[in-house]
């Protein structure tokens, strides 16, 4: 028992003289960098997968995954969805005037892009917008979402946007 009582001490102090040269003393130069330390950069190579490993992984990921639930949603055939988009777009009378509508909101997407892209590059108008959008949503909450009479009033709103769609 004693041998281990000493063995046990002796492993401890040559523990501590270890980690004593790992620690930095104060007595060393200190160092102060607003820049945080960050670990030394790997290479290129070593993100590389083997061929195998990547071949395997795709077909992995062309596996069907499907969540359980206690219905079974029916599958969709794309045959049938073809079909389908074909006799409704024979259905449709005035065939440029969809293009036309269809077009116009793909450069409206792309001129909102733009005119988003140069508002953020504004240096204080990003935040400003964000303030506005986080003030409209408060407002939008309180007048439409807090109160059970305002939110049966936005629901008959709402279904009335519906009847005048619909017509």
């Amino acid at each position: 028992m004693a041998a281990t009582v000493y063995a046990a001490a002796t492993a401890s102090s040559s523990m501590a003289a270890t980690t004593a040269a790992f620690i930095p003393s104060a007595s060393r130069a200190t160092r102060c960098s607003v820049l945080p330390y960050l670990p030394p950069r790997l290479s290129s190579h070593s993100f590389r997968l083997p061929i195998k490993q990547v071949s395997e992984s795709r077909r992995l990921s062309l596996l069907p995954s499907r969540a359980s639930s206690s219905e079974e949603s029916p599958t969709v055939d794309p045959s049938e969805l073809f079909t389908d988009l074909k006799e409704k777009w024979d259905a449709v009378e005035n065939k440029s005037t969809v293009i036309l509508y269809g077009g116009g909101a793909i450069v409206a997407v792309w001129l909102s892009s733009i005119i988003v892209g140069a508002i953020n590059s504004v240096p204080l108008l990003p935040k400003i917008m964000e303030l506005v959008g986080l003030g409209y949503t408060g407002w939008f909450v309180y007048r439409y979402l807090l109160f059970k009479s305002s939110r049966k009033e936005l629901a008959t709103d709402i279904e009335e946007l519906k009847k005048k769609i619909a017509e």
